[in-house]
């Protein structure tokens, strides 16, 4: 057998599902074998390799293994004359596996072999060759001597700048997302050291062939897609603990006691470094918003509260001190609040996320002063005064930050569409666009591509060989290419046609409900979105135990209406009394199935559902369960008002009683 092929999955189904497709199609004329090792993922990635990979072999952990032990586990039972330790995240081209074959089929000192790597936005990807981690090429790194100095043979060890990235040239580590490994190496410098988790034993593993003798061989006449991250966000504290560990265990391991103390030194040093400046950055992105708009607001209301008691009292005297120290930040904090649960503190927010946010505070405030003693009851009139202000403080807020940290603040006056083109034939073209239809996204289209070069067929506004011209004249914001009209190595040529240009890719697989995206988490798809902003979160349990509390007493303020719309007025009062002392939810999972609602994040009893809104039967049991698992994956608090909103009738249903399984 020529190639074993060892994917380690962990809860990227979408992904390792691309990623086959362009292992299957590389594969053809080769005797290649699959092994899929799943880590106990729950997005349903061994269902998926159980239905539509039937030739694929399915190791099915039952708990998370790490991928040292979950690539030896595969290792142990692999026939090929080389493996290949691929990631989920990464797409190949076509004549990948043959040019990498043939390279160490006529080098047979070379161990193993690595490719170049590019991210999703076509951007070369450095860690495709490495040095080693010694103490001072750790220094360099750690202290941003290799950022100064990119192409520096001393100071860019680490990522080996001096070398050419188009060329081939031995190193001493490649990366573990593609690694292919000539099996008598491998069984002379052992498997994989299961003591390191996630992070470094491809480091330790390069290094171990380097000392058996065998050569570790860059080679870019091959690239690949790797969209990278997707267990561990990079910049996350949780990342530089688990990278740094692991190098701590390498230098213990193959460094001197006095080279290791150094190096190990270093890498504490590094940790309470990055930590330090991974948690004050994380403070200050969080806080910094609500913090100006706190300050602008309280500014307004300090410059036109005096007018305004000049014009109301007519110099007869004023609000109480009270109203400024205490009234008016407790409006100002509600309104912050509700923007927080409205989502109104995103990176990117739009005009109507801040008109929502606003109005909801002030609903509540309004709701809330109608609660209060006639002595409390200061004036109307400030809160709606109050309520434009903030939005204009919001704005000027927003307006603010974008300008000082565009990467980090955006904010759209106008509800903007992103702009696509889709490369593909039409009938393909047509069904993508239909997928993305389905989803929250509403792009606008600027037509179809051609594939091909040959002259524009009717449906089509050009051909790929005119990509760039249409992309430039367009302002295309997202270039989404159909996987079955183009193969891998077209699709990666195209992109790097295009690597200094602020554009986003998507990638279409053939018959899946899933477009894969260039920034690997906004991946759409029918009912599903790797955007994981899961309910598994405290914030967003926070923020919807706050939603139901508001929501309950917004409901009991306008009770005189909707007892003639609700058909249970008796049991609507109950609801709202549950839902306060916190028995129920106003939404919870479809429990009509006994399907995977069960492993999803645990919440109160429903009083609607997430398909409330929706003409379906109770035996479409697979919608409803992929509804239960979007809502569990993609929390809103709109989306739960929206459900409310669309089912206003049936919120005297009772709730159901869940029982422990």
């Amino acid at each position: 057998m020529d190639l074993t092929v060892i994917i380690v999955n962990y809860n990227v189904k979408y992904f390792l599902e691309q990623c086959l497709l362009s292992v299957l199609k590389a594969s053809r004329d080769l005797e290649i074998e699959i092994i899929v090792v799943d880590n106990h993922s729950v997005d349903g990635s061994v269902q998926m390799l159980n239905e539509k990979f039937p030739q694929v072999t399915v190791i099915s952990n039952k708990t998370n293994y790490g991928f040292a032990r979950a690539n030896n586990q595969a290792i142990k039972i692999s026939g090929g004359k080389y493996i290949l330790l691929l990631n989920p995240d990464t797409i190949i081209e076509e004549d990948t596996f043959t040019k990498c074959l043939n390279y160490l089929d006529s080098n047979p000192d070379a161990g193993s072999i690595g490719v170049r790597m590019i991210n999703g936005k076509g951007k070369y990807l450095p860690e495709s060759k490495r040095g080693l981690p010694t103490p001072m090429t750790a220094f360099y790194k750690i202290f941003g001597f290799a950022s100064m100095f990119p192409a520096s043979r001393k100071f860019s060890k680490y990522y080996l700048g001096h070398l050419n990235s188009n060329e081939t040239n031995e190193v001493d580590v490649l990366s573990g997302a593609f690694m292919m490994i000539r099996r008598s190496a491998l069984e002379k410098t052992g498997l994989l050291d299961e003591r390191f988790f996630m992070y470094g034993e491809d480091i330790d593993l390069s290094y171990r062939l380097k000392l058996s003798g065998y050569r570790n061989i860059y080679f870019p006449e091959t690239t690949i897609i790797h969209f990278k991250g997707e267990s561990t966000r990079k910049n996350s504290i949780n990342y530089v603990i688990l990278f740094y560990r692991a190098m701590i265990f390498f230098a213990r391991k193959h460094f001197s006691d006095k080279k290791a103390r150094y190096f190990i030194g270093f890498i504490y040093l590094a940790i309470w470094i990055r930590a330090s400046i991974s948690i004050i950055r994380r403070l200050f992105l969080k806080f910094i918003n609500p913090l100006l708009d706190a300050i602008i607001i309280y500014s307004g209301f300090y410059l036109f509260l005096p007018v305004w008691e000049k014009y109301h009292f007519k110099d007869a005297g004023g609000y109480p001190d009270i109203y400024v120290k205490f009234v008016v930040p407790a409006y100002i904090f509600i309104w912050i609040m509700a923007s927080f649960i409205n989502t109104g503190y995103q990176r990117r927010i739009k005009l109507t996320g801040i008109l929502r946010s606003v109005f909801v505070g002030s609903l509540v405030i309004i709701v809330i002063y109608a609660l209060l003693p006639e002595s409390m009851r200061f004036s109307r009139a400030l809160i709606i005064i109050g309520s434009v202000w903030t939005v204009f403080s919001m704005l000027i807020s927003r307006s603010i930050l974008s300008m000082m940290l565009p990467g980090e603040f955006q904010i759209e006056i106008f509800n903007l569409k992103r702009r696509i083109l889709i490369a593909g034939s039409i009938t393909e073209s047509k069904r993508v666009l239909n997928i993305i239809g389905h989803t929250h996204l509403r792009p606008e289209l600027i037509g179809f591509v051609n594939p091909s070069d040959c002259i524009v067929e009717q449906g089509f506004i050009g051909n790929i060989e005119q990509i760039e011209e249409i992309v430039r004249i367009n302002r295309i914001d997202e270039l989404i290419f159909c996987a079955s009209d183009m193969s891998a190595k077209q699709i990666i040529e195209t992109m790097l046609r295009f690597h200094n240009a602020d554009i986003d890719y998507m990638i279409a697989p053939p018959e899946c409900l899933s477009v894969i995206g260039s920034n690997s988490t906004e991946t759409t798809g029918n009912l599903y979105s790797l955007h994981f902003n899961t309910l598994s979160r405290l914030t967003n349990r926070l923020k919807k135990r706050v939603f139901d509390i508001c929501c309950s007493l917004a409901m009991l303020c306008i009770s005189p209406v909707l007892i003639f719309i609700v058909d249970q007025p008796l049991f609507f009062f109950v609801n709202i009394v549950r839902i306060i002392i916190g028995n129920s939810s106003w939404i919870g999972y479809n429990t009509n199935t006994s399907g995977s609602h069960k492993d999803l994040p645990p919440i109160k009893p429903g009083v609607l559902t997430p398909v409330e809104n929706l003409s379906i039967n109770d035996s479409d049991t697979e919608f409803i369960e992929k509804s239960n698992l979007q809502y569990a994956k993609d929390y809103r608090a709109v989306n739960d008002l929206r459900i409310i909103m669309g089912g206003l009738k049936n919120l005297g249903r009772k709730p159901p009683v869940l029982t422990k399984s």
